[in-house]
Formats: C-alpha cells, structure tokens, sequence
C-alpha cells in the first residue's frame, strides 16, 4: 500500500430491501488516505457517508470493489471508530472507559490508569476520573470517547460526527483539543461531517461525496498551516477553497451568509 493507511478501488454498497428494492448507499468510490493524514468526508444527507466508515470499520461488507487497510492484527484491529452518538459503557467509570482498549490489549490496571488519567487530564477531566457517564455532559462524554479511541492501539480512527451535538463553543474547544492530540499521536483519521468550517478547521484534505448513491466527486487539499479559525475575507485563500467546495455540494447560493456566520 505504500504510504497509504486506507485506499479504496471501485468500491460499492447496496441494501437489500424488501419493500423498496435493492438500495444503492455507494458506487464506484475510489479513496485513500495516507499515514498520519487527517481526511474529512463531507456530503449531503442520506449520501452514504456512516456507510463508507462502517465499511472502513470492518462492520459492513462492500458489494462492490477492495478496499485495503494498513495495521491490526490477530489481537488488535486496524482501526477505532468513534461514533455520533456517545458509546460509553454507562455501568463503567470515566477511567475504566476511557482505558477500556489499554484493557482488551492486556495493558495491566496501573499502567492504563497512568495512561487514561493523563489524557483526561489534558482534555480537562481530571477529578471526574470515578464519575459515570450519567454525571457528565453532553461534550465530556464524546471527550471521553475521543480518549478511548485514541488509546486504543489502532493506527486509524474512523470518527462520524463526534461533534454533532455539541454547541458551538464546547464544539471549537473539541476540534482544538482533537488537532493537539492528532498533531502529537499522528494517527491516521477519517473524519465525517456536514460542516464545511469543521472539514476546513481540522483537515490535510476535504473529499466531497455526490448524494445518494455516493461517489467521490472532489478531493481537496487544505492549503493553510494549523491552527485554523473561520475564514470570512473574500481574499483567503480558504474562501476561495470554501467556496470551491460549497459549489462541489451544489450550495453556491448564500455563500456570504454561509461563510460568514458565527
């Protein structure tokens, strides 16, 4: 495979459905993403984006084409997803969650608990390591399950929307502390979002899938040095790529709105 952790050839997904007939999700998607490389995947609604991870994640069979994934082996897999929805095991505490991959890897209690203390710590948990998921918000539990997936021992992580049901502030300070972490571990990471902002603000590239059944219709490098803000001056070059990306979503109309909200 090269330098690349995952690549995709002509790889394709369809449903069976007995009331509606077969169900095309992907076609003909041909991707990849290097080590260490931060790529998002962006699309509209309904366009087969969980899809593409659930494949990626070795839960879903493709119809259709190879894909390729560098790493795992008998005892680890190759990648970790983190899921829109917190996944937390709600009978665990935050540290036993958060270490919950250094366990199955047979990393010993007090080296894990090192481990997972010291990520909590720099995402801003620590004094909530004995707490429950139920004792914590919204943001905090996706922290948390940011923690687990990065301790996990996989090279790759498949992340569909983690931030979706943030607010905007916990949001910011969630991709921040997520590009701290990449930029220190520089795992591979597959990233699905609807937030054009967010692709831009954590990514080396921004692909664009077409609506259902999803293809891969743009592939964007993100030209600027992190750290990234909001990019609103109609001569940043970011606009410019913004913009160029909103066209590939067919959303050219109401870019200055769009671009410009906070």
């Amino acid at each position: 495979m090269s330098s690349s952790s995952i690549r995709c050839r002509a790889l394709g997904v369809t449903y069976a459905s007995e009331r509606a007939g077969p169900l095309r999700a992907l076609r003909n998607i041909d991707f990849q993403a290097n080590r260490g490389e931060f790529v998002s995947v962006i699309g509209p609604s309904g366009c087969g984006k969980t899809t593409l991870l659930h494949v990626l994640a070795g839960l879903l069979p493709p119809n259709e084409g190879t894909f390729e994934m560098a790493g795992g082996n008998g005892k680890n897999p190759a990648a970790s997803l983190v899921f829109q929805e917190n996944s937390l095991f709600p009978w665990m505490t935050v540290i036993r969650n958060a270490a919950f991959g250094l366990e199955m890897q047979g990393v010993g209690k007090v080296e894990r608990e090192i481990r997972a203390s010291e990520m909590l710590a720099r995402f801003g948990l620590a004094g909530r390591e004995r707490d429950y998921p139920r004792q914590l918000s919204t943001g905090m539990k996706q922290r948390v399950a940011v923690i687990r997936a990065f301790l996990s021992g996989t090279g790759i992580l498949l992340m569909d929307e983690p931030f979706a049901a943030l607010d905007r502030q916990t949001r910011m300070l969630a991709q921040q502390e997520l590009i701290g972490l990449w930029e220190s571990e520089r795992k591979t990471v597959v990233f699905v979002t609807h937030d054009v902002d967010e692709a831009l603000v954590l990514s080396d590239r921004v692909v664009v899938l077409s609506a259902s059944p999803g293809t891969v219709v743009a592939d964007y490098r993100v030209p600027a040095e992190r750290p990234r803000g909001l990019f609103c001056e109609p001569d940043d070059e970011l606009y410019e790529l913004k913009r160029r990306i909103l066209a590939s979503l067919g959303l050219t109309a109401g870019l200055t709105a769009y671009t410009c909200a906070s």
